[in-house]
């Protein structure tokens, strides 16, 4: 069972409308964008035991191979996590979904062999501090898989990324911001950066300020 680290709201995150309007397209993603296809490149291989962070409405749980034992998904959206919970009774694996927040996670220290971030870190409040809390929970030597949008394009696109992340965009998407810069962020938090490479969503058709995405996986060094 997850063991609380601290005190942690039970619904750290409120954003309902926005919770309804995700439910719906990330399902129809899932076909349109091939956002299926990432899922499974993102969690292929995984074993042991997984937390992954901001599981939204849970369509990660499908693609968790059977080499892993266990996922504990940690989702702090009270509509999103009534979703996940369904999510979690379809799933292959066995996947308990509990609420908390990414920077104060309600597990014990060094229990995980692997992590799942996923179009997550966008949203967080404090990255660093969400990121830290990653690495206290895997054991040393253990692997973050992330699949994550931010800053991307020419000047023109960066420059919109940043306006919209000052005005309307984090209001109207649950706190979510165009120009994180997530590779950057893991290298700060003290990971180890393994292979990665740079994604458009969608492939085809036009670009878009959340377009440009990064899929790849990352280490807590052995000794740190």
């Amino acid at each position: 069972m997850p063991l609380r680290s601290g005190k942690v709201p039970r619904d750290a995150v409120h954003h309902p409308l926005f919770a309804r309007y995700y439910a719906r397209i990330s399902v129809a993603a899932e076909t349109r964008m091939g956002m299926g296809g990432v899922r499974g490149r993102l969690l292929d291989g995984l074993s042991g035991r997984v937390l992954e962070i901001g599981a939204g409405n849970g369509l990660n749980f499908a693609h968790y191979p059977g080499t892993v034992s266990e996922v504990v998904a940690i989702e702090p959206e009270r509509r999103l996590r009534k979703l996940a919970v369904e999510a979690a009774l379809r799933a292959e694996v066995p996947v308990d979904v509990v609420p908390g927040a990414a920077e104060a996670l309600p597990v014990k220290s060094e229990g995980f062999d692997a992590a799942v971030v996923s179009l997550v870190l966008c949203s967080v409040r404090d990255v660093p501090r969400a990121l830290g809390e990653l690495r206290r929970v895997l054991r040393p030597g253990g692997e973050v898989r992330f699949f994550e949008h931010g800053r991307g394009g020419g000047r023109v696109m960066t420059l919109s990324q940043r306006a919209l992340d000052r005005t309307v965009w984090p209001v109207l998407n649950g706190g979510c911001h165009l120009s994180r810069e997530p590779v950057r962020a893991l290298r700060d938090a003290g990971f180890e950066l393994g292979p990665y490479r740079r994604v458009l969503m969608p492939e085809q058709g036009p670009a878009l300020p959340t377009s440009y995405c990064v899929l790849g996986t990352a280490w807590r060094p052995v000794g740190s």
